[in-house]
């Protein structure tokens, strides 16, 4: 007795594939046989136009990848960049800079939350979290002038110095947020509905997820430990007190109760950022790749010159390649550069971990109901930006 199964369409025209993400299912009934992602739509090709930037242009490519966690893809890449020139940034900037990506980190989780909830059949998490996510986004703004693609980091440290404004609105984010997070576990943590949707549901354990390469809540969910923010820390994160949320089943649940405490240690991160911002410089003074200030553009004619030469020329970094990596709010994201010594890379890649995570998806979805297939989706948190090859 042969059976006969369905070919099914799921996207990339569907609000549940977060993006143009095409999902060719095989059902046998409402059971998935296999499924096969197809994520070539955007062609955005992000790598081959850094071959044609200079290294300060690049900046404002990489806030278009993961554009849900812009502040993080400029973080890796200056840092790559600034390990390639072997810049040490002042202690003041990397404050700043790791309050700014956990800030980022809770934005991110804030619209995974209210659109995966969303997903499942529970609208009012999405007009909760976008709430909270709406002030962030006007601190963001105020600091940048941007809410989505701020580009505010420089290879060498920051666009510019923060102020006490900056300072006071991350304190009122931080006094609140827990208690808003608290609301947010109220509507769905003991739900029994959200219970049923997501326990025992797209299931990967810790060694199946090493073996993929997945990384962040993913791989923490299926109760591996492992933060880069711990592992290989950066921008002072060692001097700052966090734990590391970890799952036990690596279903879709645990994913959840990671990501809702993940955002609780961010914003204890942040607050202890802005608590203990060093003073002193913001940015790195004399070197090749950092702009002069802007103050010297009005009476020195060599920082004018200098300025100019940067802008239409850029900078040449020696001859090497290097990788760097930093924990973004979906997992592990890296930047591999090689430098032949001119002003723009020879070649450029990025470790995008919503590609990287993708690759779980279809161990995942097999045997499983199609209405599950919602669920796992949304619990990978992928941005198509990033995933597009």
């Amino acid at each position: 007795m042969s059976a006969e199964t369905l070919s099914l369409n799921l996207g990339p025209q569907h609000p549940s594939t977060h993006g143009v993400l095409r999902v060719v299912l095989e059902l046998d009934g409402e059971t998935v046989v296999s499924a096969r992602p197809d994520i070539g739509f955007l062609h955005r090709g992000i790598e081959k136009l850094a071959e044609n930037r200079t290294y300060h242009q690049i900046i404002v490519l990489t806030d278009r990848l993961d554009y849900l966690a812009a502040h993080s893809n400029n973080l890796a890449y200056v840092m790559a960049v600034e390990k390639l020139m072997a810049i040490d940034v002042p202690r003041r900037a990397q404050y700043v800079r790791a309050a700014l990506a956990e800030l980022q980190r809770i934005a991110s989780h804030l619209f995974w939350l209210g659109t995966h909830a969303h997903d499942l059949g529970a609208m009012t998490p999405l007009f909760y979290a976008l709430r909270e996510r709406e002030a962030l986004m006007d601190i963001f703004e105020s600091l940048a002038g941007s809410r989505l693609t701020p580009s505010f980091l420089r290879i060498g440290g920051l666009a510019a110095d923060i102020d006490d404004g900056f300072v006071e609105a991350v304190r009122s984010f931080t006094d609140t947020f827990q208690a808003r997070v608290d609301e947010y576990e109220t509507l769905l943590t003991e739900n029994p509905i959200w219970k049923y949707r997501t326990k025992g549901v797209g299931v990967l354990d810790a060694a199946d997820c090493i073996r993929l390469g997945i990384s962040g809540p993913m791989l923490r969910g299926a109760g591996q430990a492992l933060d880069l923010r711990k592992a290989q820390p950066y921008c002072c994160y060692d001097e700052f007190h966090f734990e590391i949320p970890v799952g036990t089943q690596g279903d879709v649940y645990d994913r959840y109760l990671v990501r809702i405490r993940e955002m609780r240690e961010s914003a204890r991160i942040a607050r202890q950022a802005v608590e203990g911002l060093p003073e002193g410089a913001w940015t790195v003074s004399g070197s090749p790749a950092v702009f002069p200030a802007k103050g010297d553009l009005k009476q020195d004619i060599t920082a004018v010159i200098r300025h100019f030469g940067l802008v239409m020329e850029g900078f040449k970094p020696p001859v090497g390649e290097v990788y760097h990596a930093i924990e973004s709010p979906r997992g592990e994201l890296g930047f591999y550069i090689v430098s032949d010594g001119e002003s723009r890379p020879l070649r450029l890649k990025v470790r995008p971990p919503s590609f990287v995570n993708l690759q779980g998806f279809v161990k995942m979805v097999r045997g499983r109901l199609l209405a599950d297939v919602v669920a796992i989706i949304g619990a990978v948190d992928i941005v198509l930006a990033e995933v597009d090859r």
